[in-house]
């Protein structure tokens, strides 16, 4: 087991049990911003407490559970896969949202045309280099879910997943493992890190839905 930051996790869990509710005062209905968000320009690190070290000839990503190809793909594997550029927002459930990011890497989507997921593979379960985990509906993520390599152009930064993360815009970005390892393809929904601790299943930033 990773060695987690446990403060800024209590931390978290006394936020989730509380359900504290963010002030959305005079917020225009018509902004991008979801309810309770603020714009930031940088791009705040927030994490468990640890930054795998994953060279790129060393990373290689599981997919496995319910589908009828499973396989572990190298960096180099992964690279000829067909690449994509997105541009999203990014919202973080800590209240702060950073708008128009350019992403490269892989469509989830083009995963699931590699595997094949079985006709009762409904959810996905994401497993981190860190230990962290998290889940999401197989039609999110085959609708939303990219597997980020590249962020402004460039590798995209170690502190912020580098190799490579999943990012997905249409939830709240704790739904986007950084360090991502495995994939499990299940039949069945299994909680994550923080969804066990209090935080929203569904996550949706549109509906200020941030605890469980």
């Amino acid at each position: 087991m990773a060695d987690y930051n446990d403060k800024f996790i209590a931390g978290k869990q006394r936020i989730a049990q509380r359900r504290i509710v963010l002030p959305d005062a005079g917020r225009d209905p018509n902004s991008r911003l979801p309810p309770g968000q603020h714009e930031v320009k940088d791009w705040p690190v927030l994490d468990l407490g640890i930054h795998p070290d994953i060279p790129p000839d060393q990373w290689t990503l599981t997919l496995s559970g319910w589908i009828e190809q499973p396989r572990v793909l190298t960096w180099t594997e992964f690279l000829a896969l067909p690449q994509i550029e997105r541009v999203t927002d990014f919202h973080c459930v800590t209240s702060w949202s950073r708008l128009q990011n350019r992403w490269r890497g892989v469509a989830f989507r083009t995963l699931c045309e590699l595997v094949r997921p079985k006709p009762n593979a409904s959810y996905v379960y994401f497993i981190a280099y860190d230990d962290y985990s998290t889940n999401l509906p197989l039609s999110l993520a085959n609708d939303d879910a990219l597997l980020a390599h590249e962020w402004e152009g460039q590798p995209l930064p170690r502190e912020h997943g580098g190799p490579v993360r999943v990012v997905v815009e249409k939830v709240y970005a704790w739904k986007g493992a950084k360090w991502v390892k495995e994939i499990q393809f299940l039949p069945h929904d299994r909680l994550g890190f923080w969804e066990l601790r209090g935080y929203s299943n569904t996550a949706n930033p549109w509906t200020d839905d941030r605890y469980a």
